[in-house]
């Protein structure tokens, strides 16, 4: 007869210790900084559970810095996190969607640690009951002077630990530290603790479901749109299947279990895409890296995009190896027919130049 309790389940707090203990030089501050971040976001898991009860749906009465209706419950989970993880000791500055600059964690309760976060991604979805999620990077300070807004700004090959937390029909945090694998942890409501139910998940070379906002299609460059038709009317083989939440981090999550492709490109009316680098890109790309996909721009990989501000964008393709690998392919090919014809309208017979120029 089955055991109806696992005496012996290696919970999100377990796991942290044990890989602190296997690193000689680990000193805890991030194994303290990663409990604390779990803290909160079974704060904001309990919060979304009984939202409506609660009264929590609804704007806030405000917008914020991108411009965007606050919800009641994007303040709660802002406040929740910038809360315990200054109260951690293990962060120097924090970095939000929801504030406009970097916040300073007070002198006294400073670590080495930087954290970038969207408190709740997919906030438009609250109210229809729509899963929703939190995303995180952690980066050090790599000196011992006062910290500064550069100190943020550091490309997605610096993370030390990033993951994100689904709030769906259950409660799972996908996390990847210290360069170690992707493992995800499912909260158990009955134990008030997060255990590892999929360990080192890896996502399929292949999948066969595209994810994107199809409603945009008009406003794409022709590299997106020649890929995403090329998915719907292949020339060989079955068509992908078209899924699309609009919550980046179900999307994300569905993409990393079944494999395929999630995309949020460029358009005419936000030429710099929509998705901000440093607390969805990057720690997304960095978990779907680790995971053996393909994280990509359309141009570089998004892990080696240089921030200049803490509230860049950039276009978003991650996903399965092959499936990503075609898109850069989609954008390598467009590019190589640009220089084409502009070579050919240059150097055309008819064009001619009376003088030395740049033709």
């Amino acid at each position: 007869m089955a055991q109806p309790i696992d005496t012996n389940c290696m919970t999100l707090t377990r796991y942290v210790i044990t890989e602190q203990r296997s690193r000689k030089d680990a000193t805890g501050e991030l194994t303290t900084l990663l409990n604390a971040l779990q803290t909160a976001i079974k704060a904001v898991s309990s919060a979304v559970r009984k939202a409506g009860i609660a009264r929590l749906y609804g704007v806030s009465g405000s917008t914020n810095v991108q411009g965007e209706e606050v919800k009641k419950l994007d303040v709660l989970a802002n406040d929740l996190f910038i809360n315990m993880l200054k109260s951690s000791y293990t962060t120097c500055l924090l970095v939000s969607e929801e504030n406009e600059t970097v916040i300073e964690v007070e002198t006294e309760r400073q670590g080495k640690y930087i954290v970038c976060f969207d408190p709740l991604d997919g906030s438009s979805n609250i109210d229809c009951l729509v899963s929703i999620g939190s995303i995180f990077a952690i980066y050090k300070k790599d000196h011992n002077n006062a910290p500064a807004i550069n100190d943020a700004l550091q490309p997605g090959r610096k993370i030390v630990a990033a993951g994100y937390a689904l709030y769906g029909s259950a409660t799972m945090i996908v996390l990847s530290a210290g360069g170690g694998p992707v493992n995800g942890f499912l909260l158990d409501p009955a134990i008030g603790e997060f255990v590892l139910t999929d360990p080192d998940m890896r996502i399929k070379s292949r999948g066969k479901i595209y994810s994107i906002n199809e409603g945009y299609e008009s406003q794409w460059d022709e590299a997106v749109k020649k890929y995403v038709n090329a998915k719907k009317h292949p020339t060989t083989g079955k068509s992908y299947g078209a899924r699309y939440v609009g919550s980046m981090v179900a999307d994300v999550h569905r993409t990393l279990k079944y494999g395929g492709i999630f995309m949020y490109p460029a358009t005419k009316d936000a030429p710099n895409g929509k998705l901000r680098l440093m607390y969805e890109g990057n720690p997304m790309a960095y978990i779907i890296e680790k995971a053996g996909g393909l994280a990509t721009t359309g141009h570089i990989p998004i892990l080696d995009h240089q921030p200049t501000k803490i509230h860049e964008r950039v276009p978003v393709f991650l996903g399965s190896r092959d499936d990503v690998q075609e898109l850069i392919d989609c954008y390598q090919n467009n590019e190589k027919i640009i220089i084409l014809n502009i070579w050919s309208i240059s150097f055309h017979p008819s064009h001619q130049c009376s003088k030395v120029t740049t033709c």
